[in-house]
């Protein structure tokens, strides 16, 4: 059983002391078992991984494990700070906040987003998810940023040579769940 807490990151929901004692970096995903906090979304998403689902979203063989842990990196470190930090960002929440989109920054922002989305589009095996005929860790990591980043025009750019990546997209857009948060 667990509840659901939302986290308003956008109106400063956590940056509250009461969230920094929770999370000191002050992000999201953070998940409380027994008293205890764990964040960082690797370490959520691997102990929900084993306790709930029975490693079901973990691939058995050690490639295709190294290659998910792979994939969730570059997403991490390269692809989510250009899409979500910055082109997302200066694309959907600061003109919804009434603002002008920093066009350098998003500018700036689209090669880097490019290379990680190349990198992952090369690890690829591309039918129908990341890592083949099962969902993984590495999909539910993807799936987020390109849900917002599809949204800007400037997913078109960087997808552009990631065939396999917009095939992906497509069939992952349609699963019922994301249907359901994208309404």
């Amino acid at each position: 059983e667990y509840s659901l807490k939302d986290v308003g990151i956008f109106n400063g929901d956590n940056t509250s002391a009461d969230y920094l004692a929770k999370n000191p970096f002050g992000k999201v995903p953070t998940l409380e078992i027994d008293g205890e906090f764990l964040y960082e979304t690797a370490a959520v998403t691997e102990y929900l991984d084993a306790a709930v689902a029975n490693n079901k979203f973990s691939p058995s063989d050690l490639l295709s494990k190294a290659r998910m842990r792979q994939i969730m990196a570059i997403v991490d470190s390269y692809l989510y700070p250009a899409s979500i930090s910055t082109i997302v960002i200066q694309r959907l929440i600061v003109p919804s906040q009434g603002g002008t989109p920093d066009e350098d920054a998003v500018q700036s922002a689209v090669a880097p987003a490019k290379t990680a989305a190349e990198a992952i589009e090369a690890l690829t095996v591309g039918s129908p998810y990341l890592l083949g005929s099962d969902l993984s860790i590495a999909d539910f990591y993807l799936i987020p940023v390109f849900l917002y980043l599809s949204r800007t025009p400037e997913f078109a750019t960087i997808t552009a040579q990631t065939p396999k990546l917009r095939a992906w997209w497509d069939n992952a857009s349609q699963l019922p769940t994301i249907q359901k948060i994208s309404a």
